[in-house]
């Protein structure tokens, strides 16, 4: 068995996060901020808001969706929610994109100021472990969980998933005595929540944007990023143990939307260490201008058996919606080299990591990118199953 394949036809699906409505994200805003605020209509707004994603996805053509993470207030700070032991602290420096800003400072002074201030109702602030991990979001997964299973109730569809995020998304240590002891710690925190997607009958998306972050960090030797990523995976590998693979999917990206990025790893650095995660499918960057090429690699790396490939054939980095010719192109590529039941077409990136007033894709773009992507996998469907 393996993760939501067809031998009919090519699948859609995506990475998982969406823009939520304003009126959701004034009710997120007044309780991040210890404001007034409705318990049980915030509860609903969320319930329906996830009714409402799921619909769109289903009437634009995805196969495989997800609950649009609308009750997330983004990537960091939903962890903080999930697990005990981290604290936030806004003056940490995070050497994140250290070439890339340093090459091109004057866009990103101008680019991170716009992120600072663009509506996010979460402060974007590093987590920092300060204690024991431990995970706290058994009430929060279940609500998701809950949530995305009535909200499918009477849609078609071939396969749910269910974005959490990877031990190495998590923050950064001051407790542990060593890092391989910190990721061990933060793998068995979220572990829960890994078995209770599962559990529910979800394939889980395991998140990990710094996987790739890690092969373009210029103060380390190329031997070095090779095995920290390892020890990365190590652990990743360890918090999932016992999980079947086919239940799992894997996502990484480079961390940043639109930039010039000249400084993203190659993914031939990453595709080989990623292959070690055991999941059934491994979903990454392939629709925008740095790394559309990076096809060519799987001409002699070879796919394992029973493993699925979802490349990006829409960018969440560009207002442009790709046409539907050329995303069945990007699909046929992947499909003949890896084999067109070993393909599920998908996107690079999720659409709002951040809970935002303003995401930078609007919400009817994304709509069309979608329905895009759906018309290009039949395209694709005509072409290969002739």
């Amino acid at each position: 068995m393996k993760p939501a394949r067809t031998t009919e036809r090519i699948l859609t699906t995506h990475c998982g996060s969406l823009p939520r409505p304003k009126d959701l994200l004034d009710l997120m805003k007044a309780r991040l901020n210890g404001g007034p605020y409705d318990a049980e209509a915030y509860a609903a707004r969320i319930r329906s808001a996830v009714a409402e994603s799921v619909h769109m996805q289903v009437e634009c053509g995805i196969d495989v969706p997800t609950d649009g993470e609308q009750g997330k207030p983004g990537f960091f700070a939903y962890v903080r929610e999930r697990l005990e032991g981290f604290e936030p602290q806004p003056d940490f420096q995070v050497p994140r994109f250290e070439a890339e800003t340093q090459a091109f400072p004057e866009y990103y002074a101008i680019y991170m100021g716009q992120a600072m201030l663009g509506g996010a109702v979460a402060p974007i602030a590093p987590l920092v472990c300060t204690g024991p991990v431990r995970y706290r979001g058994q009430q929060a997964v279940r609500r998701d969980i809950d949530n995305l299973r009535a909200a499918l109730d009477g849609l078609p569809h071939e396969d749910v998933f269910m974005p959490s995020v990877a031990p190495s998304g998590v923050g950064f240590n001051q407790y542990y005595s060593s890092e391989e002891e910190y990721f061990r710690a933060v793998g068995e925190g979220m572990r829960e929540e890994y078995l209770a997607i599962v559990d529910a009958g979800f394939l889980v998306q395991l998140d990990d944007p710094f996987l790739t972050e890690i092969f373009s960090r210029p103060s380390l030797s190329p031997s070095e990023r090779r095995k920290a990523a390892e020890m990365w995976v190590e652990a990743l590998n360890h918090s999932i143990r016992g999980i079947p693979p086919q239940k799992i999917r894997f996502h990484t990206c480079y961390g940043i939307n639109e930039g010039p990025r000249v400084f993203d790893a190659p993914l031939k650095d990453v595709a080989e260490v990623m292959l070690k995660i055991h999941a059934g499918a491994y979903s990454f960057e392939n629709a925008n201008a740095r790394h559309e090429h990076e096809y060519h690699i799987w001409e002699s790396l070879k796919l394992p058996e029973g493993k699925v490939l979802i490349p990006g054939v829409i960018t969440h980095a560009s207002n442009i919606v790709e046409h539907p010719e050329l995303i069945a192109e990007r699909i046929t590529r992947f499909a003949k080299l890896v084999g067109r039941d070993s393909v599920i077409a998908g996107a690079d990136c999720g659409f709002s990591s951040q809970a935002t007033y303003n995401p930078e894709i609007h919400p009817t773009v994304i709509r069309a990118k979608f329905q895009a992507m759906a018309e290009g996998a039949r395209l694709a469907t005509k072409q290969l199953w002739n």
